[in-house]
């Protein structure tokens, strides 16, 4: 997949389905990010939120092998798409 911000969104949206799709890692996503259900559906188009979705995806390496096995994704594929997100890129403190 190409790292453009439009195949970024994408992926990050198919990753906020997965999540919605997850009864037991929902719940731990609304607290971890303060989000309600309806700021999903409000925010789904919010390349900021998007981004904070893959953040989220990318805390544990078994939720980034399921959500990529579930897609058929490679496994960097998120942190890929990240860094065309706002806030994704890599910063060097040099």
């Amino acid at each position: 997949m190409q790292n453009t911000s439009l195949s970024a969104e994408t992926l990050a949206l198919q990753a906020l389905a997965w999540l919605v799709g997850n009864e037991e890692l929902l719940p731990v996503f609304l607290g971890a990010s303060g989000a309600s259900e309806s700021d999903l559906r409000a925010r789904a188009a919010d390349p900021e939120f998007l981004g904070s979705v893959l953040d989220f995806l990318m805390m544990d390496d078994s939720w980034v092998i399921s959500f990529c096995d579930a897609q058929g994704l490679a496994y960097e594929s998120p942190m890929q798409a990240r860094m065309s997100l706002p806030g994704g890129a890599q910063v060097n403190w040099t």
